[in-house]
């Protein structure tokens, strides 16, 4: 069971950071605040919070952290609040680490984002090719967008985007088991000067590495 809420946890993150991949004003519309995005962007780093709330209402701890991207594929999700919890990507092999469990997951790119919004959101792919993309009532000064995944087994319902000044600012994602998981972020920085080192990931000692492959 435990093990169960690790993985949602892991995949919940994964989803969220692949969208960040993603992403001139409001007026212009959240399709085309994310079509330029994808164009102009080719890095990013910022901050995120965000938590998840069950279909009964109940709300689970909110999580805070740092991500940072570099198309194409390679990302970092590091919560840091109210627990530490790592996933990188190197752009062939996806880290996730859990220092309470000393244990490294390893998959290939392919298999981790399979048909997530990070399947499209990493690269070079067209986001109608994987999705059936919609366009939302402006609401919270934000522009939005609905995308909803053609593939049956992508484990969410849908995911709205919502768009500021050209960049990401909210992420709202409605997955398979009926909750609600909403990401804040801020401090977006466009195309800072990223190290290689930040994508690259190294098992700590004694750590159990079970690589899904």
């Amino acid at each position: 069971m435990q093990r169960s809420r690790r993985m949602k946890k892991w995949w919940l993150g994964l989803a969220c950071s692949g969208l960040l991949l993603a992403g001139q004003v409001l007026a212009a519309g959240a399709q085309d605040q994310l079509k330029s995005f994808v164009t102009d962007v080719r890095a990013a780093s910022g901050n995120f919070s965000q938590y998840t709330v069950g279909p009964q209402g109940q709300t689970r701890p909110a999580q805070s952290g740092r991500f940072s991207f570099e198309r194409p594929g390679r990302f970092k999700w590091d919560v840091i609040q109210p627990y530490a919890q790592l996933i990188v990507s190197d752009g062939k092999q996806v880290f996730q680490f859990d220092p309470d469990l000393n244990q490294v997951t390893v998959r290939r790119v392919d298999q981790a984002i399979g048909s997530s919004p990070a399947a499209i959101l990493f690269g070079s792919g067209s986001l109608e090719q994987a999705f059936i993309v919609s366009p939302l009532p402006d609401r919270d000064e934000l522009a939005w967008l609905r995308a909803k995944p053609r593939d049956g087994e992508a484990g969410f319902v849908h995911v709205d985007l919502g768009f500021r000044d050209g960049l990401p600012a909210r992420i709202v994602l409605l997955d398979a088991f009926g909750q609600t998981t909403r990401v804040e972020l801020s401090g977006l920085q466009r195309n800072p000067p990223l190290p290689a080192s930040t994508f690259q990931f190294a098992s700590p000692a004694g750590a159990d590495v079970v690589r899904m492959e």
